[in-house]
């Protein structure tokens, strides 16, 4: 199931766990994308929190955690590698994965036709 929030980020849910990113709307808005600061394995957020940075020649942005819970997982080769934001940021560029503290929380974002009219 994906799910995307109104700051552009998406996530993928398997069980309790969300694979989560930035939309491709977002990377585009960005441009460029130069660095990438992903949050620590096993820092507890809510939803809300601002957990990552995403610096383009453009601009710097927080990533916002899209649900609270507890960081299982980063990408690690994104660091390296941030323009994979750009070129595939649905899914080579993922950020983090984080095992959600409350399903009840996904209902409040969007499903993919929803984001699509959102950003339209």
């Amino acid at each position: 199931m994906l799910k995307f929030t109104t700051d552009h980020e998406w996530l993928k849910i398997e069980g309790d766990v969300a694979t989560c990113g930035i939309t491709d709307h977002a990377q585009d808005q960005l441009g460029d994308v130069v660095f990438v600061e992903l949050p620590k394995v096993g820092t507890a957020v809510k939803q809300g929190d601002s957990i990552a940075v995403v610096e383009s020649v453009k601009a710097a942005s927080d990533v916002y955690a899209p649900v609270s819970g507890t960081i299982t997982e980063i990408n690690k080769g994104l660091p390296d590698e941030p323009g994979l934001i750009n070129t595939d940021p649905s899914k080579a560029a993922w950020f983090f994965k984080i095992k959600l503290a409350d399903k009840a929380e996904l209902e409040a974002l969007m499903d993919e036709a929803t984001y699509s009219k959102y950003i339209a």
